[in-house]
């Protein structure tokens, strides 16, 4: 008996040594072999998969090229494409050579439509080639904080080293989002641009299907090639809470993001962020030493467990204040950060007014009352 036991043991240690680990499944059964669900006001991942891992990204690259370009100011003024950029594979927002257009233009080419065309343009017009203009990329990577990310061209068609993680391209549609232009121009399902040459009026469709999927989903891009697979980035607000979700080779996309949007409006709530006590800041002749300071709307922050220790503020308001000082004023701001991160700025108000010291009248000098007195006999 013993020596039939030591053989099933010898087989099962076998079979053990031999065969591959199982792993368990993803419990909410998504498909990408890589994603991020992130907490947006924050940047805090809340549910991650190889999420650090640097991947080819597709055309979700075009969030970088447009956030560049709407950075780079000008948006409105008209010039003819370079023939040469607008030469490229893939998908297009329809530039032909000699077309005239803007950069507002090549913006919503990027982000609806997914054009290569008006991804070159724009790396072209900003930086006179793709190769400047990749390092004007992996710059404003590194000032995001986007430590698994190398860019090699705008348009995110293969190249070698060109990608970056899911973490990533969550902090990256998290700053891209903040912009006003280009929060506006990925919201759109559809949207009516003015182009070619002479310029004229067309419509062009958004490749993200989310949109109109999802409650609260209001961007932010596609992506796909055949190394990357499908990939997606999108941004979604419901109730006070912003979460972003990132998925990188995922054969689900759509169902990816609405599994773990599902999960993460369960999880995270929208908590208000109480101000320090006691702002106040000093006046210099005035008729009071200092005013006090007040916010007027209160932050409010999405967090999945209650806890913002994490989240610091830093006070910016100048050293003092010339009297002077009007009531309602703003004056400075209240700093708010998570893990290093910006989170938002809250304006800061003086709450009373405070009147300048009335200047006594001063004494005349020696000189100056002899020749008031020289001067009043005659």
């Amino acid at each position: 008996m013993k020596k039939w036991l030591s053989l099933m043991l010898a087989v099962l240690c076998c079979l053990h040594l031999c065969c591959p680990a199982v792993h368990a499944a993803d419990p909410l059964g998504i498909s990408a072999q890589a994603y991020v669900l992130m907490e947006a006001d924050t940047g805090k991942v809340l549910l991650s998969k190889n999420g650090d891992e640097k991947r080819p990204i597709a055309s979700t690259t075009k969030i970088m090229t447009t956030l560049l370009c709407l950075e780079s100011g000008g948006l409105d003024d008209w010039f003819v494409v370079d023939p040469e950029a607008i030469r490229v594979e893939g998908s297009s927002m329809g530039l032909q050579e000699g077309d005239v257009v803007t950069k507002r233009m090549l913006c919503y080419g990027m982000l609806l439509p997914s054009g290569n065309d008006a991804a070159n343009a724009t790396a072209v017009r900003l930086a006179d080639s793709i190769p400047e203009f990749a390092k004007l990329m992996n710059a404003r990577a590194a000032r995001i904080g986007m430590t698994h990310t190398c860019f090699v061209t705008p348009s995110g068609l293969d190249a070698e080293g060109h990608g970056a993680s899911a973490r990533d391209m969550g902090l990256l549609a998290r700053t891209a989002m903040q912009n006003p232009d280009f929060r506006a121009i990925c919201s759109q399902s559809r949207a009516e641009v003015c182009f070619g040459n002479p310029p004229y009026n067309r419509w062009l469709k958004n490749t993200n299907k989310l949109l109109t999927m999802y409650e609260g989903v209001v961007g932010v891009k596609t992506g796909f090639t055949d190394e990357a697979g499908r990939c997606l980035v999108s941004f979604c607000e419901r109730d006070g809470v912003s979460l972003l979700c990132v998925t990188l080779h995922a054969k689900d996309d759509w169902n990816d993001h609405m599994k773990l949007y599902d999960y993460g409006f369960a999880h995270v709530v929208s908590q208000p962020v109480e101000p320090p006590d006691a702002l106040s800041v000093s006046v210099v002749g005035g008729t009071a030493d200092t005013v006090a300071l007040r916010t007027r709307d209160p932050l409010s922050v999405g967090t999945d467990n209650g806890d913002l220790r994490q989240l610091t503020v830093q006070v910016q308001v100048e050293p003092f204040l010339y009297a002077p000082v009007p009531e309602n004023a703003r004056v400075g701001n209240l700093a708010y950060y998570y893990e290093g991160r910006h989170v938002a700025d809250v304006p800061l108000y003086t709450v009373d007014a405070v009147a300048a010291q009335e200047q006594e009248p001063k004494t005349p000098g020696f000189w100056q009352a002899l020749l008031a007195r020289i001067r009043s006999w005659f």
